[in-house]
């Protein structure tokens, strides 16, 4: 019997096959159009998209990466770009539009490599060494420090973040928010720095007001009302106990059957599930709380314990809020009620309300005195709004974030990529490395397109700018004012950008640029459309996205 030593690739009738320089081209065209369809969403002059999604709601935005969220591809190098403004998105938070545009700018110079007939892996050789060195240059020529306690630059640098979003027409205000949110939460344990947004920052949005109304709470905020109507709403300087057990008789996880014989049995029964109820609510009465939360049920007997002792109840949290409350009250989540101290109540808030918003009821536990989590209140006139203030606000909270964990600025308005551009062309190396330096031109030209100036003029004169720039006397920062469109000093203008977030831009658009180069070949499979099997591949219907 024979038996063959390597698998054999069979290719069905109705599976394509594409290789060689066509597959190149073709993933170099849908990385181009990906980021064709995002260039308009760049700097403060940034153009925003309306996207339907199938369910018939609406996102409008001018974040990359909510963009490529809401769109669907068919081609595969389309799908690994969209890919890279979700990476951004969660390593830095900001710069998922730059990322995109750089790194089809990055494909686009190739495209004359390949035609020329030159092997992808010269190509991609001369891209990781341009990598290296943009790196180098960032790191040690173009950053500049950053002291953490001065409040001025740090808000400067979040500003120009935030100028380039919906918000930036109340940037103040969202300036003030995120600084105060990313201070409140940073908590240093034995050198270690910890800033945790995503767990003990919380965004709630409520429509209704305007955005000026939007605010930090020191404290929390929760979506719930008090269990019994006669429960106190207004306590200040509350005792709260935290729980994760049910305050009602625990019932059986499936059917449970009880047998009963005599006619004591059921009245016994209930009085052993009024005992425990009555148990549990003596064991927390001792520790004298003035308010219980816990993340699961209270019953109507617990209530009514509860009451008589002049307790508020609050029941099924969930378990991040009750997380956060915990860190800002100061308590400890305590699973069982016979193991309640006194050093689980939480004594560090100020002031516990229950306030009606709109149409819904809040609990406020605010004016905490050292509170290590907070909830960002927004206002808004609709929910559309209050969606894309709370994407451009979760970016100015990571760009915060970044500076707090590495305090290092670069000049933004493309002065950046100027200055790295001309230092790698200095080193006179010619062929793709070059290619590297002319891509990264692409951010300043297309901030220069986007407000509308003339971008050659520009740019040439951007050029001599730093062309001219004698050496030694640190960076260039002349760069592009996004709303005028003319040259502009950003040490002046005050334009400021996180070293990490570049950083991870650059590396990104480079290395996604060296993983498309590398593909050859495009094998695949598609269901049969009709009983000859003829039907566009996946790979061939590109959607538009630079198919055949």
């Amino acid at each position: 019997m024979y038996a063959p030593q390597q698998p054999i690739l069979i290719l069905s009738k109705n599976t394509k096959r594409e290789s060689g320089r066509k597959v190149q081209l073709e993933n170099i065209n849908a990385g181009k159009t990906i980021a064709d369809l995002i260039r308009t969403c760049l700097g403060p002059q940034a153009m925003m998209k309306m996207l339907m999604d199938p369910m018939g709601g609406i996102v409008m935005t001018n974040d990359g990466n909510a963009i490529l969220r809401e769109i669907t591809v068919q081609h595969p190098a389309a799908k690994s770009m969209i890919e890279i403004a979700r990476t951004q998105d969660e390593e830095v938070g900001d710069g998922t539009t730059s990322v995109i545009v750089l790194a089809g700018e990055m494909l686009a110079v190739a495209e004359q490599f390949l035609k020329q007939q030159i092997h992808p892996t010269v190509i991609i050789r001369a891209y990781r060494e341009a990598l290296e060195d943009m790196v180098n240059i960032l790191q040690d020529e173009v950053s500049i420090e950053l002291d953490r306690t001065d409040k001025t630059r740090l808000a400067d640098v979040v500003k120009s973040c935030v100028g380039t979003k919906f918000i930036g027409r109340w940037t103040e205000m969202a300036v003030r928010i995120a600084l105060d949110a990313v201070e409140t939460v940073t908590l240093t344990e034995n050198g270690r720095t910890e800033i945790d947004i995503k767990k003990y920052a919380k965004v709630e949005k409520i429509p209704g007001g305007s955005i000026e109304d939007s605010c930090v709470l020191r404290g929390i905020m929760l979506n719930k009302d008090v269990t019994h109507p006669k429960m106190r709403r207004y306590i200040e300087k509350p005792r709260i106990v935290l729980l994760d057990c049910p305050l009602e008789y625990k019932k059986g996880e499936s059917q449970t059957n009880v047998e009963i014989i005599g006619d004591q049995d059921f009245t016994k029964l209930l009085q052993i599930e009024e005992e425990h109820v009555a148990r549990v609510c003596a064991d927390i009465i001792a520790v004298k709380p003035d308010v219980v939360f816990t993340e699961k049920g209270v019953s109507d007997l617990a209530q009514h314990f509860l009451l008589k002792a002049g307790i508020t109840a609050i029941r099924r949290l969930r378990k991040t809020d009750n997380n956060r409350l915990a860190r800002a009250c100061g308590a400890t989540i305590v699973n069982r009620t016979e193991e309640l101290t006194e050093k689980d109540v939480g004594t560090g808030a100020g002031l516990f309300e229950i306030k009606k918003m709109g149409d819904e009821y809040f609990c406020f536990v605010t004016e905490c005195a050292d509170p290590k989590a907070c909830t960002i209140l927004l206002r808004g006139a609709s929910k559309d709004v209050l969606n894309e203030t709370e994407r451009n606000l979760q970016d100015a909270l990571h760009v915060a974030r970044n500076l707090m964990l590495e305090p290092k600025l670069l000049p933004g308005g493309g002065a950046v990529e100027m200055a790295v551009s001309q230092a790698l062309a200095k080193k006179q190396i010619q062929g793709p490395y070059r290619a590297v330096a002319q891509a990264l031109e692409i951010i300043p030209r297309t901030l220069a397109q986007n407000c509308g100036a003339n971008t050659i003029r520009t740019l040439t004169a951007l050029r001599a700018k730093h062309a001219s720039h004698p050496e030694g006397k640190g960076p260039c920062t002349w760069g592009i004012d996004g709303i005028t469109g003319q040259l502009a000093d950003m040490q002046e203008t005050n334009i400021w950008e996180p070293l990490s977030v570049k950083l991870q831009v650059y590396k990104t658009a480079v290395e996604t640029a060296i993983l498309l180069l590398r593909i050859d070949d495009i094998v695949s499979g598609s269901k049969k459309r009709g009983d000859d099997g003829t039907g566009p591949s996946p790979a061939a219907a590109a959607g538009g996205m630079g198919g055949e």
